[in-house]
């Protein structure tokens, strides 16, 4: 027997064996695989059964009627503008505030501490727009509200 031929046969189990190593480990990740893809099938559908009762358990708000208010989101938008307007949180207090004014529309209260943002922002204008919406009254606190109004007005220069 050659050199060469002797190579050729050692060669040839060795590849062999390589190749049968190569396809145990691709047969043992195509397992793994394989109970990974059965457990994130069953993580899906626990998930979606559970989204399901969320659904069915969900209760249907309903709307305020136009006009209306809805005193106890007015309550705490107004308190958790407070909480942002002491510390000098002006952009969240007004959008609390704007809250209030939507679930109040109208409300005397809710002009005036958007007035009293707009004014510490340094919004002139909209400062006006909201003491003279305060100034005409309406709502709960509505009367002491408005005469805070016409007294910033008064202070602004505002007839």
């Amino acid at each position: 027997m050659g050199i060469r031929k002797h190579r050729q046969l050692t060669v040839l189990p060795a590849a062999a064996l390589v190749a049968a190593i190569a396809a145990g480990c691709l047969q043992a990740q195509i397992d793994q695989n394989s109970r990974q893809l059965v457990q994130q099938q069953a993580e899906l559908e626990r998930l979606g059964n559970e989204v399901a009762a969320l659904k069915a358990a969900q209760v249907q708000s309903t709307p305020v009627p136009p006009g209306s208010c809805d005193t106890d989101v007015s309550r705490i938008a107004t308190r958790r503008g407070g909480e942002r307007f002491a510390a000098a949180d002006f952009s969240h207090a007004l959008a609390y505030y704007q809250d209030a004014l939507t679930a109040c529309p109208g409300s005397a209260r809710a002009e005036l501490n958007l007035a009293r943002t707009c004014e510490a922002m340094g919004q002139r204008a909209g400062a006006i727009a909201h003491y003279q919406g305060a100034a005409k009254g309406g709502g709960e606190g509505g009367d002491e509200a408005a005469k805070s109004a016409r007294d910033a007005l008064s202070r602004l220069g505002v007839r």
